[in-house]
Protein backbone atom coordinates (compact mmCIF):
# COMPACT_ATOMS: atom_id res chain seq x y z
CA UNK A 1 0.00 0.00 0.00
CA UNK A 2 2.55 2.52 0.91
CA UNK A 3 4.15 2.02 -2.68
CA UNK A 4 1.45 2.73 -4.28
CA UNK A 5 0.35 5.93 -2.50
CA UNK A 6 4.34 6.97 -3.18
CA UNK A 7 3.93 5.43 -7.13
CA UNK A 8 4.91 8.54 -9.61
CA UNK A 9 2.13 7.30 -11.77
CA UNK A 10 -0.72 7.05 -9.28
CA UNK A 11 0.48 11.01 -8.09
CA UNK A 12 0.76 11.91 -12.27
CA UNK A 13 -3.01 10.46 -12.66
CA UNK A 14 -3.91 12.82 -9.54
CA UNK A 15 -2.47 15.72 -10.76
CA UNK A 16 -3.83 15.71 -14.47
CA UNK A 17 -7.09 14.71 -12.75
CA UNK A 18 -7.18 17.90 -10.32
CA UNK A 19 -6.51 20.43 -13.15
CA UNK A 20 -9.14 18.73 -15.21
CA UNK A 21 -11.19 19.17 -12.34
CA UNK A 22 -10.42 22.61 -12.15
CA UNK A 23 -11.16 23.62 -15.28
CA UNK A 24 -14.94 21.64 -15.32
CA UNK A 25 -15.54 24.23 -12.24
CA UNK A 26 -14.69 26.94 -13.62
CA UNK A 27 -16.76 26.56 -16.61
CA UNK A 28 -19.66 25.87 -14.50
CA UNK A 29 -18.82 28.58 -12.53
CA UNK A 30 -17.63 31.42 -14.94
CA UNK A 31 -15.38 32.69 -12.63
CA UNK A 32 -11.81 33.48 -13.37
CA UNK A 33 -11.10 33.29 -9.49
CA UNK A 34 -11.42 29.52 -9.85
CA UNK A 35 -8.29 29.14 -11.75
CA UNK A 36 -7.78 25.64 -12.80
CA UNK A 37 -3.30 25.27 -12.02
CA UNK A 38 -4.40 27.14 -8.94
CA UNK A 39 -7.03 25.19 -8.05
CA UNK A 40 -5.10 21.65 -8.89
CA UNK A 41 -2.13 23.06 -7.01
CA UNK A 42 -3.58 23.35 -3.76
CA UNK A 43 -5.80 20.16 -3.79
CA UNK A 44 -2.51 18.17 -5.09
CA UNK A 45 -0.77 19.97 -2.17
CA UNK A 46 -3.24 18.93 0.59
CA UNK A 47 -3.33 15.18 -0.46
CA UNK A 48 0.66 14.97 -0.86
CA UNK A 49 0.33 16.25 3.12
CA UNK A 50 -2.71 14.05 3.95
CA UNK A 51 -0.76 11.03 2.31
CA UNK A 52 2.75 11.88 3.93
CA UNK A 53 4.23 12.10 0.54
CA UNK A 54 7.38 14.31 0.24
CA UNK A 55 8.33 17.09 -2.57
CA UNK A 56 10.74 14.51 -3.51
CA UNK A 57 8.70 11.34 -4.34
CA UNK A 58 6.18 13.87 -5.93
CA UNK A 59 8.91 15.33 -8.37
CA UNK A 60 9.80 11.63 -9.57
CA UNK A 61 5.76 12.15 -11.03
CA UNK A 62 6.07 15.72 -11.82
CA UNK A 63 9.19 15.19 -13.92
CA UNK A 64 6.78 13.99 -17.17
CA UNK A 65 4.26 17.13 -16.57
CA UNK A 66 7.87 19.31 -16.03
CA UNK A 67 8.96 17.53 -19.64
CA UNK A 68 6.07 18.73 -21.72
CA UNK A 69 6.29 22.41 -20.37
CA UNK A 70 9.26 23.15 -23.40
CA UNK A 71 6.55 21.95 -26.57
CA UNK A 72 3.69 23.20 -24.94
CA UNK A 73 5.53 26.51 -25.16
CA UNK A 74 6.68 25.82 -28.72
CA UNK A 75 3.48 25.45 -29.71
CA UNK A 76 2.09 28.49 -29.01
CA UNK A 77 3.44 29.43 -32.48
CA UNK A 78 0.20 27.89 -33.76
CA UNK A 79 -2.15 30.80 -33.20
CA UNK A 80 0.75 32.97 -33.70
CA UNK A 81 0.70 31.95 -37.35
CA UNK A 82 -2.53 32.21 -37.81
CA UNK A 83 -2.43 35.87 -36.72
CA UNK A 84 0.81 36.68 -38.82
CA UNK A 85 -0.44 39.58 -40.54
CA UNK A 86 -1.44 41.35 -37.35
CA UNK A 87 1.73 40.15 -36.14
CA UNK A 88 3.53 42.00 -38.85
CA UNK A 89 1.49 45.00 -38.59
CA UNK A 90 2.40 45.81 -34.65
CA UNK A 91 5.80 44.39 -34.56
CA UNK A 92 7.31 47.85 -33.82
CA UNK A 93 4.41 48.05 -30.60
CA UNK A 94 4.72 44.85 -29.38
CA UNK A 95 8.41 45.03 -29.53
CA UNK A 96 8.71 47.89 -27.42
CA UNK A 97 5.70 46.94 -25.49
CA UNK A 98 7.75 43.98 -24.52
CA UNK A 99 10.94 45.61 -24.36
CA UNK A 100 9.17 47.92 -21.29
CA UNK A 101 7.83 45.15 -19.61
CA UNK A 102 10.37 43.70 -19.20
CA UNK A 103 12.37 46.15 -17.85
CA UNK A 104 9.66 47.00 -15.50
CA UNK A 105 9.77 43.70 -14.20
CA UNK A 106 13.06 43.59 -13.90
CA UNK A 107 13.29 46.99 -12.28
CA UNK A 108 10.53 46.20 -9.56
CA UNK A 109 11.77 42.93 -8.57
CA UNK A 110 14.86 44.43 -7.90
CA UNK A 111 13.32 47.83 -6.39
CA UNK A 112 10.89 45.73 -3.72
CA UNK A 113 14.09 43.10 -3.08
CA UNK A 114 16.06 45.97 -1.69
CA UNK A 115 12.98 47.72 -0.19
CA UNK A 116 12.35 44.61 2.50
CA UNK A 117 15.91 43.88 2.78
CA UNK A 118 15.61 40.28 0.53
CA UNK A 119 18.90 38.24 0.42
CA UNK A 120 20.92 38.17 -2.90
CA UNK A 121 19.90 34.78 -3.39
CA UNK A 122 16.33 35.39 -3.16
CA UNK A 123 16.94 38.37 -5.50
CA UNK A 124 18.38 36.54 -8.23
CA UNK A 125 15.92 34.00 -7.64
CA UNK A 126 13.16 36.46 -8.15
CA UNK A 127 14.61 38.16 -11.28
CA UNK A 128 13.05 36.49 -14.24
CA UNK A 129 9.50 35.66 -12.25
CA UNK A 130 7.63 36.69 -15.24
CA UNK A 131 9.48 34.34 -18.24
CA UNK A 132 8.04 30.87 -19.12
CA UNK A 133 8.96 28.01 -16.57
CA UNK A 134 11.93 26.82 -19.09
CA UNK A 135 13.38 30.15 -19.36
CA UNK A 136 13.01 31.73 -15.88
CA UNK A 137 14.64 28.69 -14.16
CA UNK A 138 17.35 28.42 -16.73
CA UNK A 139 18.22 32.11 -15.84
CA UNK A 140 18.10 31.08 -12.22
CA UNK A 141 20.63 28.58 -12.32
CA UNK A 142 22.75 31.36 -14.58
CA UNK A 143 22.17 33.88 -12.26
CA UNK A 144 23.33 31.93 -9.00
CA UNK A 145 19.66 31.61 -8.28
CA UNK A 146 17.50 28.52 -6.20
CA UNK A 147 15.47 27.64 -9.20
CA UNK A 148 12.69 25.90 -6.52
CA UNK A 149 12.14 29.24 -5.86
CA UNK A 150 12.03 30.68 -9.41
CA UNK A 151 9.57 28.02 -10.65
CA UNK A 152 7.18 28.88 -7.66
CA UNK A 153 7.49 32.32 -8.25
CA UNK A 154 6.51 32.07 -11.93
CA UNK A 155 3.40 29.69 -11.40
CA UNK A 156 2.47 32.14 -9.09
CA UNK A 157 3.00 35.42 -10.89
CA UNK A 158 1.01 33.59 -13.80
CA UNK A 159 -1.72 32.24 -11.78
CA UNK A 160 -2.17 36.16 -10.59
CA UNK A 161 -1.67 37.73 -13.77
CA UNK A 162 -4.54 35.06 -14.94
CA UNK A 163 -7.56 36.39 -12.17
CA UNK A 164 -6.26 39.91 -12.59
CA UNK A 165 -5.02 41.01 -15.67
CA UNK A 166 -8.25 40.83 -17.74
CA UNK A 167 -10.24 42.80 -15.21
CA UNK A 168 -7.94 45.40 -14.35
CA UNK A 169 -7.25 46.16 -18.07
CA UNK A 170 -10.85 46.61 -18.91
CA UNK A 171 -11.02 49.09 -15.92
CA UNK A 172 -8.09 50.88 -17.97
CA UNK A 173 -10.24 50.76 -20.59
CA UNK A 174 -7.86 48.59 -22.84
CA UNK A 175 -9.85 46.82 -25.37
CA UNK A 176 -7.61 46.21 -27.91
CA UNK A 177 -7.25 42.59 -28.36
CA UNK A 178 -3.31 43.00 -29.61
CA UNK A 179 -2.69 45.00 -26.42
CA UNK A 180 -4.71 43.04 -24.15
CA UNK A 181 -2.88 39.96 -25.67
CA UNK A 182 0.52 41.38 -24.99
CA UNK A 183 -0.18 42.40 -21.88
CA UNK A 184 -0.93 39.45 -20.48
CA UNK A 185 2.03 37.67 -21.88
CA UNK A 186 4.19 39.79 -20.90
CA UNK A 187 3.94 39.38 -17.30
CA UNK A 188 1.94 36.52 -17.03
CA UNK A 189 3.91 33.57 -19.09
CA UNK A 190 2.04 30.76 -20.75
CA UNK A 191 -0.68 30.80 -17.59
CA UNK A 192 -1.56 33.97 -18.42
CA UNK A 193 -1.66 33.17 -22.33
CA UNK A 194 -4.03 29.90 -21.33
CA UNK A 195 -6.64 32.78 -20.35
CA UNK A 196 -5.77 35.22 -22.99
CA UNK A 197 -6.73 32.54 -25.25
CA UNK A 198 -9.69 32.11 -23.92
CA UNK A 199 -10.69 36.30 -24.23
CA UNK A 200 -9.60 35.54 -28.27
CA UNK A 201 -7.86 34.26 -30.80
CA UNK A 202 -6.11 37.77 -30.94
CA UNK A 203 -5.70 38.06 -27.60
CA UNK A 204 -3.64 34.43 -27.60
CA UNK A 205 -1.52 34.84 -30.34
CA UNK A 206 -0.12 38.21 -29.35
CA UNK A 207 0.04 36.63 -25.74
CA UNK A 208 1.54 33.41 -27.16
CA UNK A 209 4.05 35.50 -29.24
CA UNK A 210 4.92 38.34 -25.99
CA UNK A 211 6.00 35.12 -24.08
CA UNK A 212 8.87 34.22 -26.46
CA UNK A 213 9.71 38.12 -27.25
CA UNK A 214 9.86 38.86 -22.94
CA UNK A 215 12.19 35.90 -22.76
CA UNK A 216 14.30 36.58 -24.94
CA UNK A 217 14.96 40.08 -24.05
CA UNK A 218 14.62 39.24 -20.40
CA UNK A 219 17.46 36.56 -21.09
CA UNK A 220 19.65 39.42 -23.00
CA UNK A 221 19.03 41.86 -19.87
CA UNK A 222 19.71 39.19 -17.50
CA UNK A 223 23.17 38.24 -19.48
CA UNK A 224 24.45 42.16 -19.35
CA UNK A 225 23.38 41.94 -16.00
CA UNK A 226 25.22 39.21 -14.93
CA UNK A 227 28.18 40.84 -16.13
CA UNK A 228 28.12 42.88 -13.40
CA UNK A 229 26.94 40.95 -10.76
CA UNK A 230 29.82 38.63 -11.55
Amino acid sequence: MTDLIASPALWLCVSIAAYALGQWLQRKSGSALLNPLLFASVLVGALLIAAGVSLEQYQNAGALISFCLTPATVALALPIYRKLEVLKKNLAPILAGALVGSIVSIGSVLGFCHLFGLSDVTTRSLVPKSVTTPIGVALSEMLGGLAPITAVCIVFTGIIGAILLPPFLKLLRVRNPVQMGLSIGTAAHSVGTARAIELGETEGAMSGLAIGVAGLITSLLVSIGSLFLG
